[in-house]
């Protein structure tokens, strides 16, 4: 099963730390010198090697050469980029609620299928403008930032309708439990259950529901992630986005997304788990 993609990201970016921490050793290099040569403070050396600074393809090069070993810059600077585009915190990309939600047109556009499993929120392809109005304002509450709930749920409901294309499918695995953590008001909440009593049966949908009680477990309940197609896993932390294209990791997603579709129940079984949900409201 898919180790935490924050270590994972973070295990990338060291990786390339270690190697140039190596390369100015091997050189006799000490920091202070190795700042010389490539025009920098000694302070930042430390911060490069210390993986608290990620280095610019030009910092690598730089490097390398003062270093003698400009042919190693390539490579580093590849393995890098690829550590980077791996962990992209969050704080940078919510300026804007309405422009998180609008942020990827292009992925969305390409991808063919869908595959999406929950363990605490019904996701977003499928969620109404009420609850996720009420989910993105209290994210925007939590963070700090100015609330946009409303102009963000029409974004993103706006952005769900990729759904009805042709062509298009999507399948949708989400924890019993999803069911029962409210966002928004009891009538928002009403209102997101019982459109997941339709949107099952839409002709290019699968929704799966994962009973509380399922046996044997067979994977245990893990972090929100998309996997669009069979290329790009996005998988959802309290601090950050992680982006996964290393075909060994995303296979570890397929293969867990594929262990969990198999414990959920679907048609008239997922549809009764719904109605029992939506009984227990207030």
């Amino acid at each position: 099963m898919p180790a935490s993609p924050s270590s994972s990201a973070q295990a990338a970016r060291a990786a390339v730390a270690a190697r140039l921490r190596d390369l100015r050793r091997g050189a006799g290099l000490t920091v202070a010198e190795l700042a010389g040569l490539c025009g920098w403070h000694h302070s930042k050396t430390s911060r490069i090697e210390n993986a608290r600074t990620a280095p610019s393809a030009r910092d690598i090069q730089h490097w390398c050469r003062a270093c003698g070993r400009p042919d190693e810059a390539p490579d580093l600077v590849v393995r890098s980029m690829n550590a980077e585009s791996m962990y992209s915190e969050w704080r940078h990309q919510v300026q804007e609620l309405e422009k998180l939600q609008n942020s990827w047109p292009r992925v969305f556009a390409e991808t063919r299928l869908f595959r999406i499993y929950s363990s605490t929120l019904v996701p977003g392809l499928l969620q109404t403008e009420g609850y996720a109005g009420g989910l993105l304002g209290t994210i925007a509450r939590f963070r700090g930032y100015p609330e946009e709930g409303a102009e963000a749920a029409r974004a993103r409901v706006d952005r769900s309708r990729i759904i009805h294309d042709a062509g298009r499918r999507a399948v949708l695995v989400v924890e019993e439990t999803a069911l029962y953590y409210r966002m928004g008001d009891p009538d928002a909440m009403a209102a997101q259950l019982g459109y997941l009593l339709t949107a099952g049966a839409l002709p290019a949908v699968s929704l799966g529901v994962i009973p509380r009680t399922v046996e044997p477990r067979t994977v245990w309940p893990l972090e929100t992630f998309h996997v669009y197609d069979d290329a790009f896993v996005s998988v959802e932390l309290l601090s950050a986005e992680v982006n996964i294209t290393q075909p060994s990791e995303v296979g570890l997603y397929l293969r867990a997304f594929e262990e969990l579709r198999r414990m959920a129940v679907y048609g008239a079984d997922a549809r009764a788990l719904v109605m029992d949900a939506i009984a227990a409201l207030p």
